[in-house]
């Protein structure tokens, strides 16, 4: 038992009556519905031929996806769960109910469930307080299903678009993906449903950007970027349940790594939760990585590692690692820690005493409250990218409008790879979503009901064939405006331009969508661009090249009524609100990039390379402006104290708005390497006309934190440069202060989190 870790009377009771085929079933999962469904990596390979029957004969720990791996009646597959939940309990000997999980990360990923805007998404709306209240409805949701545990948020800070599982990430700010992340946690877990982080760690810091490949990040990188987001869910979120990374960090892989998976998680952060495998990665340590003979060998080197469960079937921690046991190559102690972990959490979630006597009857998986929820995240998470005042556009004299592109009239632009749409339907051709998601096409007839709308696909997200592009032309050139909708399209595996495991080495819209885009624009005619994607796109020729549309704007798969944000957006029914939650990139050839980089990772006089984003992280604009002025903050801080910073805000323009206050620092000189720029905290400030307010960040100078060279985390006296603007790249209004006193070693106890307040300026 790891130091921190209580558990009940009841509990080890159950550990002490169990033979050890009882205590395995308790860490393995089993899929009850897996067949021919390929909805994991390796899945068809990995099919397990245990039958339902023989896997659950001494009780069982997780049910798997029971029902996210196809489109099942949620009623009807309610009362078959609730039904063998009473078999689990009344013909098992220690009548253990099994723990349900489910994918969770744009909504239930159930059929019929309603679809949220995808992480990225999140990020770029920068309001964890509506994350939150995202986060509660999905677990409300869930937990009427009888689920238990949700396999989300995902916490690995981007590192490089090219990496396709961008789209499941907040941001490429290590601050922004904690505060967020976090937030969704509290929500889920709010409603009764254990949270579940992942990927734990190092996973989006793959070489090349590439699913699964090899992680060669220092040690100041993991510390200082990619281990934060998860330290603020454990300590500020209280989460329940963390899932190990596919990758190896300098050659070890996560999974088989007790440096992380005990000293970090648990020593060091105390956490008592359950830690579970990332789908198969138990036995990838034997079949993937090779640093196990076998799957016995692979279930002793997770176990040790500090895994608990294996998901999402049994292929190593059930008669492999049996046999390993009863053999002496695995101590027992082991297996018991795990169990009790397992136990605990059961016995946390009401399991251990539930009667399962009336599964629901009547199920709404889409509520109004949901849409309503959905429709505002999506609304704050569209980005303006660039407008030279065609937009909003002038409804009344708007006759003519061209819709152009393959996202235009696509339902399934909208939504995420981790959407049940994308991730499950996409093998069920002909089976309807279930929910409402009107296209973009069809949320514009909507928004401009007096105008005359043409529509012309012009080119496939995919593919070189550009016979459509005439039309689209002469579509355009007819026009009032044209607004020519592109992207990407979801999916897994080679199945869709981004998702689990379609990484690209090219960031160039795909297929002939830049060709279309170009052709339009030479038409004349005003064009809106927007751009649905899972990545951002090097997107400079459209931001200010000879070919850049009137208007750009990015929206990151926004779900279920993500074609009405836009709609609305467009329309100026809705203000523009959202900011860049990763920098849009130059070039591949720029990758891996971030906002946080060194001096000597940016442009110079030594080097011909410029990596400098066409549009920087924060950017976003809106339909009024906003004047920030009078930054002030503390002369001097001790280190490990707080400091305040305050700064002026006031709308300068015509219409009520909502700012993304940005509030950013640069440490001058240090003992280490330290990026330009660093977001320390940020506010949403909604502003009528002509009003001002002060914006006040009480700031921990934990938030400077970086690891010294001697491996320690420390907040360092010295210089710091402190700015306000509207993205990382503008020093809008700026000030300094002075970190004093000895060097301070980051303490468990220290606070991780800006607090923000905002009062009224009155004037005169």
């Amino acid at each position: 038992m790891s130091a921190g870790e209580t558990h009940s009377t009841r509990v080890a009771d159950l550990v002490e009556r169990m033979s050890l085929d009882e205590k395995l079933a308790q860490l393995v999962g089993y899929w009850v519905d897996q067949g021919d469904e390929i909805v994991a990596p390796m899945a068809g390979e990995m099919a397990s031929g245990t039958s339902y029957e023989d896997a659950t004969v001494h009780g069982i720990g997780h049910l798997t996806r029971v029902y996210g791996t196809r489109p099942v009646d949620p009623v009807e597959r309610a009362a078959w769960l609730w039904g063998e939940q009473r078999r689990l309990r009344a013909r098992t000997r220690l009548g253990i109910p099994a723990l349900v999980h489910e994918e969770c990360l744009t909504g239930l990923a159930a059929w019929k469930a309603a679809t949220f805007p995808t992480p990225l998404a999140w990020g770029a709306a920068f309001d964890p307080e509506l994350v939150e209240e995202t986060g509660r409805l999905i677990g409300e949701s869930m937990r009427q299903l009888g689920i238990h545990q949700g396999l989300a948020p995902v916490l690995d800070v981007i590192r490089d678009p090219r990496w396709g599982r961008v789209d499941e990430c907040i941001s490429e700010d290590p601050y922004v993906v904690g505060t967020i992340g976090t937030a969704y946690v509290r929500g889920l877990q709010d409603a009764g449903v254990h949270a579940t982080l992942k990927h734990f760690v190092g996973y989006s810091a793959s070489q090349g950007g590439r699913n699964h490949a090899p992680v060669q990040a220092g040690s100041r990188e993991i510390q200082d970027v990619l281990l934060p987001p998860f330290e603020m869910a454990v300590r500020d979120g209280g989460v329940r349940s963390v899932m190990n990374s596919y990758s190896a960090i300098d050659g070890v892989p996560v999974a088989a790594s007790p440096e992380y998976l005990t000293r970090v998680l648990r020593e060091d952060w105390g956490f008592d939760g359950v830690v579970v495998s990332d789908y198969f990665s138990v036995a990838f340590l034997h079949t993937m990585h090779r640093v196990a003979a076998d799957l016995g060998e692979a279930a002793a080197l997770a176990l040790g590692a500090g895994i608990d469960v294996e998901l999402p079937s049994a292929d190593a921690f059930a008669g492999p690692l049996a046999e390993a046991v009863r053999a002496g190559r695995v101590d027992v102690g082991l297996v018991d820690a795990a169990v009790r972990r397992v136990l605990t959490q059961k016995e946390e979630l009401g399991l251990l005493d539930e009667t399962f006597d009336a599964p629901p009857t009547q199920i709404d998986l889409d509520t109004p409250a949901h849409r309503d929820a959905a429709r505002r995240l999506a609304e704050e998470s569209v980005v303006l990218l660039t407008n030279s005042g065609v937009l909003p556009l002038d409804v009344a004299r708007t006759r003519r409008v061209a819709v152009i592109g393959p996202n235009a009239d696509a339902a399934a632009a909208l939504m995420g790879c981790y959407s049940f749409a994308n991730h499950v339907l996409a093998h069920h051709p002909g089976v309807p979503y279930g929910f409402e998601i009107p296209a973009v096409l069809d949320a514009l007839r909507d928004e401009l009901p007096d105008a005359s709308l043409t529509f012309e696909r012009g080119v496939d997200v995919e593919g070189d064939d550009a016979s459509g592009i005439e039309a689209a032309v002469a579509s355009a050139r007819n026009a009032d405006v044209a607004i020519v909708v592109v992207g990407d399209r979801a999916g897994l595996f080679g199945r869709g331009t981004v998702g689990e495991g379609n990484d690209v080495d090219d960031l160039e819209l795909p297929g002939l969508q830049r060709r279309l885009i170009e052709a339009v624009v030479a038409t004349g005619t005003p064009v809106v661009t927007v751009v649905i994607s899972g990545r951002p796109y090097a997107l400079g020729w459209a931001v200010d090249g000879v070919s850049a549309p009137a208007a750009l704007v990015q929206a990151f798969f926004p779900g279920e009524e993500g074609g009405s944000a836009i709609a609305g957006i467009l329309s100026g029914r809705v203000m523009p609100s959202g900011r860049l939650p990763v920098s849009l990139p130059r070039s591949v050839g720029a990758q891996p990039f971030s906002y946080l980089h060194t001096l000597l990772a940016g442009p110079t006089e030594i080097t011909s390379a410029d990596p400098t984003p066409p549009l920087a992280f924060g950017h976003g604009l809106t339909y009024t402006s906003f004047e920030r002025t009078g930054l002030s903050a503390d002369a001097e801080v001790v280190a490990g104290g707080t400091f305040a910073a305050s700064v002026r805000v006031r709308n300068t323009g015509t219409r009520s708005a909502t700012d993304v206050v940005q509030l950013y620092a640069h440490d001058t000189y240090a003992s280490v390497n330290r990026p330009v720029a660093q977001l320390l905290g940020y506010a949403r400030v909604t502003l009528a006309p002509g009003e001002e307010v002060a914006v006040r960040f009480d700031v921990p100078t934990s938030r400077l934190a970086f690891t010294g060279q001697d491996g320690r985390r420390i907040v360092e006296p010295g210089d710091i440069e402190l700015w306000v603007g509207p993205s990382c790249a503008d020093r809008e209004t700026e000030t300094s202060l002075r970190i004093g006193g000895p060097v301070h070693a980051l303490r468990a106890e220290d606070d991780r989190l800006v607090a923000v307040g905002v009062s009224a300026v009155v004037a005169g």
